[in-house]
């Protein structure tokens, strides 16, 4: 029985990066040895077990055939005859297919991994690759990590493959949605996006962000003029600014109306935000992405043009935005709101460096109406014979003229 440090880990070794998971492939060893040694089983496809004192995964090597259609397609077979390569055999990319002996240091090579580390190659092991429809995304997803990697054209051309043979179609909305949530928070999220419309599968996952390609803006607002090239522009703004998921996602959102403008219509687009709204709902439900950033990409789909003209609002209008984008109970939410929408008006062809006014006047808007001491109020008009309504509306003018004395 021996155990080598495997995929993931070998990889960041050799790149000079650190941290992440450590997983580890056992050779020549049954579950029930496993079991004798002290390690906890975990796996439920396949045996997988738990190291008893540092709690990273051991896996017994394997080999996997695909019997059916989409991600759980596969029948998985492990015992003690399964070497070392044919497990590495599986693996998607010959980057992630290499072995450490953490006992001799040696790197287990047997397909190019280090080969393509220099070159800077995401390629794929073997044929094997296209049984499983997942490594489309897995592959957008490390060329948005690895940015200066190309992908071998051998590579694109089966990924198109799986994708003209219906493969995408049966992926889970779970595991569609892991994996586009983990590409958005890598360093160059838009490689997610180019990759997967490069090789058919964003038309096939999210037609409504496919459909921004090729729809032009007025080029004095924007440069770059594609919607679907301001997109990319905004992913990177947002990964620059190190925004949080729920951000990325609302970035992603909001303006897929864009794409549903008529032709005779363009360059303009009226009325796109209600359009957005409707899809990134839409899209919600299909992928069930979970409610924080739902919630966020529907009030950026919403709001961000009426966050963009705030500098022209006077307190009433102020407190009205706020009041729909919820900012008075959920300020924290509210900041990420303002950070989409710098990231949407920082990611134009020219203004990326450039400073966005209206996020500070709202969040000095918003600290100015938190400030207004509403139980003084609320007592002051229940002092008066108000009551219910009239208390919320005591409140409210209390907190527009607090706005405008502070000059809004």
């Amino acid at each position: 029985m021996r155990s080598y440090i495997v995929g993931g880990a070998v990889r960041d070794r050799l790149l000079g990066r650190h941290g992440g998971d450590v997983d580890h492939v056992v050779v020549g060893a049954t579950p029930q040895q496993m079991l004798a040694a002290g390690f906890r089983p975990v796996g439920r496809d396949f045996p997988v077990f738990l190291h008893p004192h540092s709690g990273e995964e051991y896996a017994l090597a394997r080999t996997e055939r695909k019997v059916a259609r989409g991600y759980h397609g596969f029948e998985f077979h492990a015992d003690p005859s399964v070497t070392l390569e044919q497990d590495l055999a599986r693996r998607d990319l010959t980057i992630n297919a290499m072995a450490l002996d953490p006992g001799s240091g040696e790197i287990v090579d047997p397909f190019g991994g280090r080969r393509d580390l220099a070159l800077r190659v995401l390629r794929h092991v073997s044929d094997a690759f296209a049984e499983d429809p997942v490594r489309i995304l897995r592959v957008a997803r490390f060329a948005a990590r690895f940015h200066d990697f190309t992908i071998a054209p051998e590579t694109l051309v089966l990924m198109r493959r799986l994708v003209d043979a219906g493969e995408v179609d049966a992926l889970v909305p779970e595991r569609v949605w892991q994996e586009l949530s983990r590409g958005l928070m890598e360093a160059r999220p838009a490689r997610l996006f180019e990759v997967l419309r490069d090789c058919g599968a964003l038309a096939v996952l999210l037609p409504e962000v496919d459909r921004l390609w090729g729809v032009p803006q007025p080029a004095e607002h924007h440069p770059e003029v594609d919607c679907g090239e301001h997109l990319l522009l905004v992913l990177d703004v947002a990964a620059r600014l190190d925004a949080p998921l729920p951000v990325r996602w609302a970035c992603v959102g909001h303006d897929l109306g864009k794409g549903t403008t008529p032709p005779g219509e363009w360059p303009r687009h009226l009325g796109h935000e209600a359009r957005s709204v409707r899809l990134v709902e839409a899209i919600g439900r299909r992928l069930r992405v979970p409610t924080d950033c739902h919630e966020l990409a529907v009030l950026a789909a919403r709001e961000h043009g009426h966050v963009h003209a705030s500098g022209a609002l006077g307190a009433e209008a102020l407190l009205r935005l706020l009041e729909r984008g919820d900012a008075l109970r959920r300020p924290a939410r509210f900041e990420q709101l303002l950070l989409a929408c710098e990231c949407d008006a920082r990611g134009r062809a020219g203004f990326e460096q450039r400073p966005y006014a209206p996020r500070e006047r709202l969040r000095r808007a918003l600290a100015v109406a938190r400030g207004v001491d509403t139980a003084a109020v609320a007592a002051l008009a229940a002092g008066g014979g108000r009551q219910g309504r009239e208390v919320g509306e005591a409140i409210r003018r209390a907190r527009v003229q607090a706005l405008r004395d502070a000059g809004f």
